[in-house]
């Protein structure tokens, strides 16, 4: 399963980084790595970006990178509804 695939609120961990050495590298020192906790707070209309949060950090991340991302997601996700929203414009 892919990082685009995870629903809205869920938490996944991530097993693999299946992109490009730049953005891999930049996405590890944002925090997001294999192993570490990621959780998808809203996506962006009509494929937009995804906003993530991976610890205390929180980033925008296009659709088609996160395609490239592997995790599985954490059973029984508890997550605020009210901290989550579909964006529309």
């Amino acid at each position: 399963m892919n990082l685009a695939q995870i629903t809205l609120g869920q938490k996944a961990v991530v097993h693999a980084l299946n992109v490009p050495a730049d953005l891999a590298q930049r996405l590890a020192a944002l925090g997001l790595r294999p192993d570490s906790e990621v959780t998808v707070l809203r996506r962006g209309w009509l494929g937009g970006p995804l906003q993530l949060r991976v610890g205390n950090t929180e980033l925008m991340l296009r659709r088609d990178a996160a395609t490239g991302i592997e995790v599985a997601p954490l059973q029984d996700p508890a997550f605020d509804q009210c901290a989550m929203a579909e964006v529309r414009p």
